[in-house]
């Protein structure tokens, strides 16, 4: 936990404090004039770079409540706001608080404003702080603070009215179930240097509220007053509770076990800034300029924060790869023992085997050599796809013979030698070996396709014989790497010779159809 300056700050004076390490230490007092200011900055400049809280416990502190209209978002905040500066123009240090809602009528929203009404009295020590560019943390009052102090001495009455003796003197504060509604501030001494009388203040503190109408006729006052234990007889006999008002004694001594402190205090300044030191609540009254600093040393600690995180996180991103490549590297080295392994058994299996056929090179050329066949060996499944589109799309003509064979230059083969052909001779005859071109290595050969066909027309319809035969072979020469080469047609067309061919004829009663022969070259 980080060190603080927690100063106490009154009419006349200012206690310095010192917040480490969850305990409160009491430091020096200064005086409200030029020499104690300057002490004041001599001290602080001697504590190095550290935040300030400053509680303000001062008589000139007002409270008023107010009815406003029920305005939520930004529009209720600058209702809140200029009402708020109305109220109290003449100082910068002004606070407001919802606190609820009306019942009836319009629901409008009931506030708590208050402020610092003289700040002449708080400038000089912000302003010396400002000169040490000390980070000003916020400024708070004693009697905002006391809602904390309610809830860790767990007062629950629906009128209370906590009375606290402080370096300021007496406050008296009321809450109305639990929420702050007034507070004020009297010496704790007369002119005589005797203690005032604590009865006669709780009756006139009472009078008000009542006519306030804060308390009704017949509501019980419960005041609760906090004092140091050998105190609290003689306020019992010069307290006696009425029909109106009921008086309890709170122990300094409790009140400082149920907040953890190791001794009781001899006021109650040291229960509220006990508090302020661990709650550290945001700044009650606005700074405004006088804060830059705090939030500049907030800001730098931000930035210590996430370079910490950073290089916490580069750590463990370094350790992690480290780990993860030793790791790696032990993997490795087992495989590597598990691979040497297995390749000594596979040696001592071979060594006790008999001489192999073939090595273990030829078996993997033989199967590569298995896989181009498959993949580059002559196929007449592309050419006759081809020739089964051209006859779907004209349907007058009727394929009777094909004859498909693999077709290299400088390579004779008949009809019935195609690529699937065994090439056959006298018994011990040796053989000629097939050309690996013919196989497809190193690539696909070409192809050659002969058809024989004839076309479904009308009985002399010559133009229609030489319309089909027209759009069949236009069919196929539009494909890419296929040839085609006219070698019979069924009419012949030349004007140098007799016309020669049937269409349609009836002979014997047998329809003659003409016939026509193409040979079809595939490139793959």
């Amino acid at each position: 936990m980080f060190r603080k300056h927690l100063f106490y700050l009154s009419s006349d004076q200012l206690s310095a404090y010192l917040w480490e390490r969850g305990q409160l230490s009491a430091g020096p007092v200064f005086s409200n004039d030029r020499a104690g200011i300057d002490a004041f900055m001599d001290y602080v400049d001697s504590q190095g770079y550290v935040p300030a809280y400053l509680l303000a416990d001062l008589i000139e502190e007002d409270f008023q409540r107010v009815s406003l209209p029920h305005v939520t978002g930004r529009a209720g905040r600058n209702l809140l706001e200029r009402r708020l500066l109305q109220q109290y123009r003449e100082t910068p240090y002004r606070a407001a608080a919802i606190q609820g809602r009306d019942s009836e009528g319009r629901m409008d929203d009931q506030a708590l404003l208050s402020a610092l009404t003289n700040p002449g009295l708080v400038q000089p020590w912000l302003q010396a702080l400002e000169m040490l560019r000390a980070p000003v943390a916020g400024l708070y009052s004693a009697t905002l603070m006391s809602p904390y102090l309610l809830k860790k001495l767990d007062l629950r009455e629906e009128h209370l009215l906590l009375v606290t003796q402080q370096s300021a003197g007496l406050r008296q504060s009321y809450f109305q179930n639990g929420l702050l509604k007034f507070s004020r501030l009297t010496l704790a001494e007369d002119r005589d240097g005797e203690p005032v009388n604590l009865a006669r203040e709780t009756e006139k503190t009472q009078q008000f509220l009542t006519s306030v109408r804060l308390i009704g006729r017949g509501d019980v006052l419960h005041a609760v007053v906090l004092t140091r234990s050998e105190q609290i007889e003689r306020l019992r006999r010069q307290c006696q509770g009425g029909p109106e008002t009921a008086y309890e004694f709170l122990a300094m001594e409790s009140a400082a076990i149920r907040l953890g402190l190791p001794r009781a205090p001899e006021l109650a300044d040291a229960l509220l800034l006990t508090l302020l030191g661990r709650a550290q609540p945001p700044s009650q009254y606005r700074l405004g300029e006088a804060q830059r600093y705090f939030k500049l040393w907030r800001a730098r600690l931000r930035l210590y924060a996430i370079s910490a995180t950073v290089a916490l996180a580069s750590l463990v991103w370094i350790g992690t790869n480290f780990w993860r490549y030793f790791d790696a590297m032990g993997a490795a080295d087992r495989a590597y023992a598990e691979a040497d392994h297995y390749d000594a058994r596979y040696k001592a299996a071979l060594s006790s085997l008999p001489p192999a056929v073939a090595r273990t090179a030829n078996m993997k050329a033989a199967v590569t050599v298995e896989q181009m066949l498959m993949r580059q060996g002559p196929q007449p499944f592309p050419i006759m796809s081809t020739l089964s589109n051209a006859l779907d799309k004209v349907p007058s003509i009727r394929v009777t013979l094909l004859e498909w064979k693999v077709n290299l230059p400088g390579v004779k083969a008949g009809p019935a030698e195609g690529a699937g052909a065994m090439p056959s001779g006298a018994p011990g005859e040796v053989l000629e070996p097939i050309s690996s071109s013919m196989l497809g290595i190193p690539a696909a050969p070409p192809q050659a396709l002969r058809v024989e066909a004839e076309i479904e027309v009308a009985q002399d319809n010559y133009r229609s014989v030489v319309d089909s035969m027209n759009a069949f072979t236009q069919e196929l020469a539009r494909q890419p790497r296929l040839t085609v080469e006219i070698e019979q047609l069924p009419v012949d067309t030349r004007s140098n010779v007799r016309l020669s061919g049937k269409a349609g004829t009836v002979t014997g009663g047998v329809e003659a159809k003409p016939k026509f022969i193409i040979n079809l070259g595939w490139k793959p």
